[in-house]
């Protein structure tokens, strides 16, 4: 059973899809939110959940203080399994649930050049398959460090094997700290300004 933690629906059980997702465990979704808690960056946050399953991550973010949630899984019975959690605990205006694929959401997420948009994403989470092709998580990423995606001070959490190899982090996006729960390592970056290339030197005059 997998249940929402802490916060205003602490204790709610939450379904979850037959087959076909991994559940976040309790133990780790507890130590993932202590962080962030710790970090103070989920009161009034914009959340993006991406390979969210039964959304229970984004969920739980939204239980404690996070404003807006997007929950994101290509799979249509997960993204159905979220949207009845959703349903369930009342939070149809607070969270949306979108079925489609982590990179094309993540790349639509890019703004246009010259376009006005809203603050970016607070936090982000991903939990893909452990299967899933580490290229397919670079683009992803590649997607979340282009400029305006991410809020300035935002946290990314990925969580993958411990067998998997460090997520090769893009231009615009650095580690500070990863932690081991068995099987699970949890991931934790964030938004950096990508070095600026060095021009000429201009000759200075008399």
């Amino acid at each position: 059973m997998t249940r929402i933690v802490a916060g205003r629906f602490g204790g709610r059980s939450l379904q979850v899809p037959p087959k076909g997702t991994r559940p976040t465990s309790d133990r780790v979704r507890e130590a993932i939110f202590s962080r962030l808690d710790h970090l103070d960056v989920l009161d009034g946050a914009r959340v993006l959940d991406l390979y969210a399953g039964s959304g229970a991550l984004g969920l739980e973010a939204a239980s404690r203080g996070a404003a807006e949630v997007v929950l994101v899984d290509a799979n249509r019975r997960a993204a159905d399994v979220a949207r009845r959690n959703v349903a369930t605990l009342g939070l149809q205006r607070e969270v949306r649930v979108v079925a489609d694929s982590a990179e094309r959401f993540a790349a639509g997420a890019v703004p246009a050049p010259g376009a006005s948009t809203a603050r970016g994403f607070d936090v982000v989470f991903l939990d893909p398959p452990y299967d899933l092709a580490e290229d397919a998580l670079t683009a992803v990423l590649a997607h979340l460090a282009a400029p305006g995606v991410l809020a300035a001070d935002a946290v990314v959490v990925v969580e993958r094997s411990t067998r998997s190899p460090e997520p090769a982090w893009p231009d615009g996006l650095a580690a500070f700290v990863r932690k081991d729960y068995g099987e699970t390592a949890v991931h934790y970056a964030e938004p950096v300004e990508a070095a600026a290339p060095v021009g000429p030197v201009e000759a200075g005059g008399a």
